[in-house]
């Protein structure tokens, strides 16, 4: 059995989907269902017993504490964390709660559990910490992409708070020799995304007659990952990467955000015409840049590759494509997003 935190949000959904479609292994899933964690995302489980969701936070000791001692699990997949830059922004204080605080917590709750361990169980335990790639900063157009030996340097609240439970995360194992990974991804995308992020967010404005907002010039560039190329590497990093080490998870897709939203308006021109017989790129508008813009993010993942065996199945044009096709056959799935009304089980069952 494995404990997954943060298993109702975007990345983490479809791993528990993803991992419970390759093997049998029983998933207890943590989620403390703030406005991103979605439980429709995890319909298709509904009366599945390898699925145990649990709403939660990862800073509730008692909680975990509680969790772990009852079930067991051999390992811990920690996805929860606020991650929204804009959000981060103009509300640096939850970040600092989540993605701080909150992971203490949770290493606290580990390395209790883990310590109590008998002398058979204890070597076969891992915690693993995913976080992200803007813990580095930005690239200039000419510079190396991101390895695992750059220094960090994090731009927005948001990735100085996953900066900050990257190095504790680090520090229980030099410390205490907690048993941890850490991976480090490039921008995912694909099936549940939240719809504050550029690609649903262009796919539905594009489909509602609204404006596609670009940031800027649109030339800032990210590297893109297909999100179960990303469960299929935490999958393998998981089982055999070695203990206190990082690995950087890449899609080896660097695209400019205006390529990103023209290939979404190309598909969407030729899956879902506009009645008016015009190109969805006449929506486009250009907004003032937000504060503190990282201009390009590039993850070098051949040591993932090397040491693992590790790549991508999906390139930027397979991926998107799915992804597109997915919003398209998925309505209600959207309309529950956009209009709220996710959330009215969620207060009916849980306040």
């Amino acid at each position: 059995m494995i404990l997954v935190t943060g298993g109702a949000g975007f990345i983490g959904a479809n791993f528990v989907l993803n991992w419970l479609a390759v093997n049998d292994e029983p998933v207890i899933n943590l989620d403390k269902l703030t406005y991103a964690g979605n439980l429709d995302n995890l319909s298709s489980l509904e009366g599945d017993k390898r699925h145990l969701f649990v709403r939660g936070d990862i800073g509730d000791r008692a909680l975990v504490d509680q969790l772990l001692a009852q079930h067991k699990p051999r390992a811990v997949i920690n996805f929860a964390a606020e991650s929204h830059v804009d959000r981060s922004i103009h509300g640096p204080e939850d970040f600092i709660q989540t993605n701080i605080v909150g992971t203490f917590h949770l290493l606290e709750s580990v390395r209790g559990y883990w310590s109590g361990l008998s002398d058979a169980d204890k070597p076969a335990f891992r915690l693993l910490h995913v976080s992200t790639d803007e813990v580095y900063g930005s690239l200039e157009a000419d510079d190396p992409p991101f390895a695992e030996t750059r220094r960090y340097e994090p731009n927005s609240p948001y990735s100085a708070s996953k900066a900050a439970s990257d190095h504790l995360v680090r520090a229980y194992h030099h410390t205490y020799g907690l048993p941890v990974l850490t991976t480090n991804c490039s921008n995912n995308y694909g099936p549940y995304h939240f719809p504050e992020k550029l690609i649903p967010l262009m796919i539905l404005n594009a489909l509602n007659g609204k404006p596609l907002p670009i940031y800027g010039d649109g030339q800032n560039v990210r590297d893109w990952l297909y999100v179960t190329d990303h469960c299929s590497a935490i999958r393998r990093v998981l089982e055999a990467g070695q203990l206190g080490e990082t690995y950087n998870v890449g899609g080896w897709n660097e695209k400019t955000n205006i390529d990103v939203v023209n290939t979404i308006l190309s598909i969407l021109d030729e899956l879902q015409p506009r009645t008016d017989g015009k190109s969805y790129r006449e929506q486009i508008t250009y907004v003032k840049d937000r504060p503190g813009h990282d201009r390009r993010y590039a993850i070098d993942a051949r040591k993932l590759e090397r040491e693992l065996g590790w790549k991508p199945a999906e390139t930027f044009e397979t991926g998107i494509r799915k992804t597109v096709q997915w919003y398209l056959d998925h309505p209600q799935w959207i309309a529950n997003v956009t209009s709220g009304a996710y959330r009215d089980w969620v207060a009916k069952q849980y306040n």
